[in-house]
């Protein structure tokens, strides 16, 4: 876990401090059902900076929400993210999330769904 969790007493403190950035959700939630490369999460995220996505996976990854798997193969060698057991842990919250939104902002959450 990032030093900035670390002697917090709060749990709500210490949970955002984790996955409480403003790209974070949205990575986990891109990461859910697929390894991603980091092209791929660009593409999914477009409004999200190359260098902010960089640091983002590499807090997750920091804080074992998210797995980094460089492959040396032919013709290029590239990386890819995959959700941890921790990671995949905070899915059916991000769910209920979904689900909240949905039921209360009906139109806020068109394009998103819990499957």
């Amino acid at each position: 876990m990032k030093a900035v969790a670390v002697g917090y007493e709060c749990p709500i403190t210490r949970a955002m401090a984790t996955v409480g950035a403003k790209w974070k959700p949205h990575l986990i939630y891109a990461i859910r059902e697929r390894k991603a490369r980091f092209g791929q999460l660009h593409a999914k995220l477009p409004h999200i900076s190359r260098k902010v996505l960089a640091e983002q996976l590499r807090q997750l990854e920091e804080d074992g929400i998210v797995q980094r798997r460089e492959l040396l193969s032919e013709p290029l060698p590239h990386v890819e993210y995959s959700l941890t057991a921790k990671g995949l842990a905070l899915l059916p919250i991000l769910f209920q999330l979904v689900a909240w939104d949905q039921q209360y902002a009906p139109t806020a959450a068109a394009g998103l769904t819990t499957e």
